[in-house]
């Protein structure tokens, strides 16, 4: 690791001398509370990361054993279904290692869009598949919804006494999943250690499960995590030793507090969903108490004078990769400070996992925040319930006054959008962002079904309005976001702009009551819309700038439309 910081080194090299004398490091591996708190709730108990990769190795022949029995009994797919820190893991394995021959073909279910589910439904084989259940609360409501719709998918096919020899549940002792999955008769349940919060899992049975079945050979990657974990022990910082976590820890502080609080990470392309998985680290663990780093991932790299004064750009890059060192030099020559991290092979990530945790808990002592707990999220939760609840009561969800409709898109503006001489959907956008300042971010809240299509569209969206205003954009999936960037959404300083764009779903699916049950008081397009007027609530109330726009049945149309008059 290497950095270009200029004029911020010396706060950089005075933060880490504070370390250094107050011993933080070893504080931190002592489980020492006052770190970042004088009081210990939500931290002695979520600290269990800093050791799992080393207790995870006795845990090898278990998964070994389960994987070996799936393939011999003709499994060959397996979907995961989680949400935020028990999916992201999942996600990096499979879209980075692939699957190795013989082994299962994982997909990640993560989206409450009816027609994304629907979509993955028809992929499978339910005789030769494998679902993984995973939540560490054991009371998710998307992850359980999912499995009851899928539960009921598989005993419709293959009888009630076969179907829960198909599910396996990651979940916290005693938790409702726990219960659950002794009900339904599961393959096997994996209790996993309770004193690790969801974003910091990636090297329990949450990352490592799902990691297993698509052949991830375990013990190189556990012993790379132990590696990284064996240098971030001590008090042996950068200018004398490899303790990278507390160097790129007290950068990310240091910066943050300077008023570089907009980490842009870039990737080599193989390892780009490896951003995702930092992007829920990061702000789920930073943004509280009016503080917060915002991490881009995934914007298309601009030119220097794209960009704000609030940027601070890391490279991680494969040490084959060369790709990214012409825009790398050149943001340095523009003036923005540069991390670099470079990696050997793709097992490394087993280190960067660690490593980012271990940075995330240093920079949260130098902001003078609580890295593990989370304090805003329940907030959208709450909101959502209730708009649930009048949904069973009504059989509608509460309507929104609409500010403007034009050629099928309808506007939803907050108090300071005037509805008078608005002409287009781009103009009450423009009118939104009038006075987001230096500084502020854009975030775009899409609750549409994830497609390349729409995936590509988006990108192009937020490029746009990066170039055009200067600011930082983050593209988030609805209701995936909420348990990845919500909390620092309304935890933050208040700098956030946020467009949600909701759209209509042209088929919608019933969520069971209860597994094994025909009854069903709601569907997953009802709690997809829940969810948006939860959150959109939830950002009012916490005086967030919030535009809606609902693009109809034609998304695509409806995006351009944004951006053209």
């Amino acid at each position: 690791m290497t950095a270009s910081l200029g004029e911020f080194q010396k706060s950089v090299d005075d933060a880490l001398a504070e370390i250094k004398a107050d011993q933080v490091i070893e504080r931190i591996w002592a489980h020492d509370h006052t770190v970042w708190k004088p009081e210990p709730s939500e931290i002695t108990n979520r600290l269990g990361w800093l050791r799992i990769a080393e207790k995870m190795e006795a845990s090898l022949p278990e998964l070994d054993d389960l994987v070996s029995s799936l393939r011999e009994e003709g499994y060959s797919q397996a979907l995961l279904l989680g949400m935020g820190g028990s999916s992201l893991a999942p996600e990096v394995f499979r879209k980075t290692f692939g699957v190795r021959d013989g082994f299962l073909d994982l997909a990640i279910l993560d989206s409450t869009d009816p027609g994304a589910i629907h979509d993955q439904a028809k992929k499978l084989d339910l005789k030769k598949t494998a679902f993984i259940v995973a939540t560490k609360s054991g009371g998710t409501v998307e992850t359980l919804s999912f499995f009851k719709y899928f539960y009921n998918q598989v005993v419709e096919a293959l009888g009630a006494v076969e179907a829960g020899n198909h599910f396996i549940a990651i979940t916290d002792a005693g938790s409702k999943l726990d219960e659950i999955a002794s009900q339904c008769n599961f393959r096997a349940t994996f209790r996993n250690d309770r004193n690790i919060g969801g974003r910091y899992s990636a090297l329990s049975y949450f990352g490592l499960l799902p990691a297993a079945l698509i052949g991830v050979d375990l013990d190189k990657l556990l012993g790379r995590a132990q590696d990284m974990a064996r240098k971030n022990m001590g008090n042996d910082l950068p200018d004398e030793g490899s303790n990278y976590g507390a160097h790129l820890g007290a950068i990310l502080g240091e910066l943050a507090n300077a008023g570089r609080d907009k980490l842009t990470l870039v990737t080599s392309a193989q390892i780009a969903s490896f951003g995702d998985w930092v992007e829920q680290l990061i702000a789920e663990s930073t943004g509280k108490e009016g503080k917060g780093i915002l991490p881009v991932v995934g914007e298309p790299i601009g030119a220097p004078e794209n960009y704000g004064d609030d940027r601070l750009f890391i490279f991680l890059t494969l040490d084959d990769d060369p790709s990214l060192e012409e825009k790398i030099a050149g943001l340095e020559n523009g003036g923005h400070p540069v991390v670099k991290i470079r990696i050997s092979d793709l097992y490394d990530l087993g280190g960067q996992f660690f490593l980012w945790e271990m940075a995330t808990a240093v920079a949260g002592y130098r902001l003078g925040i609580n890295p593990f707990d989370q304090p805003n999220v329940e907030e959208a939760k709450v909101l959502a319930k209730e708009m649930m609840s009048a949904y069973r009561e009504s059989g509608t969800l509460p309507e929104l006054k609409v500010t403007m409709k034009f050629n099928g898109v309808s506007v939803f503006g907050d108090e300071k959008l005037p509805s008078a001489d608005l002409n287009s959907p781009n103009e009450a956008l423009q009118v939104f962002l009038e006075d987001a300042h230096p500084g502020s971010y854009i975030s775009i809240q899409a609750y549409i079904k994830p497609t390349v299509e729409a995936e590509k569209a988006l990108q192009e969206f937020r490029a746009e309005l990066r170039d055009r205003t200067r600011l930082a954009t983050t593209v988030g999936y609805g209701p995936r976001f909420l348990h990845s960037t919500g909390q620092l959404h309304k935890g933050d300083a208040g700098k956030g702009y946020f467009i949600q764009l909701t759209s209509d779903s042209p088929q919608d699916i019933p969520i069971p009551d209860e597994p094994g049950s025909n009854r069903s008081s709601i569907s997953f397009g009802v709690l997809k819309g829940a969810q948006a007027l939860g959150d959109r609530q939830a950002l009012l109330d916490t005086n967030r700038r919030v535009l809606r726009f609902h693009l109809g049945t034609d998304v695509l149309g409806g995006l351009d439309k944004l951006t053209t008059d």
